[in-house]
């Protein structure tokens, strides 16, 4: 390599590497071809203009733009209706609104993915009743756990549902800090599909965050009743500043929009000031940023299984998410992999990753995130708790070639760390 210093041994691997990568490759622009048509069709059909990507300030009546682009992602997941907003925080703050927007006191709410990702557990209330989460407004909760192979238990679901009524059935489809493997569309399909043959009635919900435009269909094409994530990931084309969305059936979005803003008044207001233009660019970018962020996964899956890790996905596995996990071993193996791939980040490449306690979890978090937006894990990125098997977590790659560099330079490291030896 011209501008890094890779070990020999290291760059003669890469070309195997590369080279193994290539039918997935393949697959990945094929569906990308098919999501960017999608979405273009999308944009046409909704009449997007100039006039769309204007700004509007105060109360943000009648902000054309921002209920055009509402249009646009509705039609662009097959779903009735759609919120897309700056205003949203974060993902689970976009989850959040969803579910306090449909659940209310004395319903109860069944999880069908096992334990869910460490910050929506603080909002169910799992572990204890805490200030404002649903538990303290009333809301039950329970989960299903997943079989013995990490699948969702699908007799157990229907046998549960049929015994009682759930006002909402959650399913998460990225596994989060777990090394059960993330859903693919047709087992959503096959999830819904149960839900709805023993309890017609029950919503489901999906988590859908890391999985947009991953596959050609998306949950509310299946058979999912309300769908949301975060914009800093794959929908948001690593354009978006910050914001998130939620698509479903006109009637649940309408009960989520009164949550978002307050009874009432529900999505006429809300000022766009002036994020508009980055909001739509963000989403027409998605298919293609998110088939640069899962070449980037490929590769990583590839090289690291080269050099004898465990990794899931395998290279030519299906994929269901952007998110690629490696099985490092030890400790100081996940320091020094998120140290190598923050000192091939854009942005604060010289800083130094160490672990760390974060709100929402229960082990010291390490994050490598050299990002053009704070926390956009579909920007290169890889984080992972403290606690065993440690595993790395890596997402994103706003393009192939330097998510490549990237994780070689992660490589790199173990190897001058002493953690992997080539010479042999």
């Amino acid at each position: 390599m011209d501008y890094f210093k890779i070990d020999k041994n290291l760059e003669l691997l890469d070309i195997k590497a590369t080279e193994k990568c290539s039918k997935a490759f393949s697959r990945i622009e094929k569906n990308s071809e098919y999501n960017q048509q999608k979405v273009l069709s999308a944009f046409i059909d909704s009449g997007v203009s100039e006039m769309h990507l204007g700004v509007s300030t105060g109360y943000g009546y009648d902000d054309v733009g921002r209920d055009t682009l509402d249009k646009v992602a509705a039609k662009a997941f097959g779903a009735e209706d759609a919120l897309i907003r700056h205003s949203f925080a974060s993902g689970t703050h976009t989850l959040s609104v969803a579910l306090f927007g449909i659940l209310r006191p004395g319903d109860t709410v069944i999880v069908l993915t096992g334990r869910p990702y460490d910050t929506i557990t603080g909002v169910f209330g799992v572990d204890e009743k805490l200030d404002g989460s649903l538990k303290d407004f009333g809301v039950n909760y329970e989960q299903v756990e997943l079989l013995s192979d990490g699948t969702p238990d699908i007799e157990e679901i229907k046998l549960r549902l049929s015994s009682k009524h759930y006002k909402m059935a959650y399913i998460q489809r990225s596994r989060g800090y777990n090394t059960r493997k993330s859903l693919l569309i047709s087992q959503i399909e096959e999830l819904c599909s149960a839900v709805k043959s023993v309890s017609p009635d029950t919503v489901i919900m999906v988590d859908n965050c890391y999985g947009e435009f991953v596959e050609t269909r998306e949950p509310t094409q299946v058979g999912a009743d309300l769908m949301a994530g975060s914009l800093i990931k794959n929908p948001g084309g690593g354009i978006a500043p910050g914001g998130g969305y939620i698509a479903g059936k006109k009637e649940y979005i309408e009960m989520c929009s009164h949550r978002m803003t307050c009874a009432g008044v529900g999505r006429e207001v809300g000022a766009t000031l002036g994020h508009n233009r980055e909001l739509y660019m963000g989403f027409f970018a998605a298919p293609h940023t998110t088939a640069e962020a899962l070449k980037t996964a490929v590769y990583a899956s590839a090289l690291f299984s080269l050099l004898g890790y465990t990794v899931s996905p395998k290279t030519d596995e299906a994929r269901a998410d952007i998110i690629e996990i490696i099985n490092l071993k030890s400790k100081d193996a996940l320091i020094s992999f998120c140290q190598g791939l923050q000192s091939g980040s854009p942005v604060d490449a010289s800083a130094v990753p160490t672990p760390a306690p974060m709100p929402g979890y229960s082990d010291e978090v390490i994050m490598a995130a050299g990002a053009f937006t704070g926390g956009a894990s579909i920007e290169l990125s890889a984080d992972a708790p403290l606690r065993e098997p440690f595993c790395v977590y890596m997402q994103g790659g706003l393009n192939f070639y330097s998510g490549k560099v990237g994780i070689l330079l992660a490589a790199d490291r173990l190897i001058k760390d002493g953690i992997i030896d080539l010479r042999g």
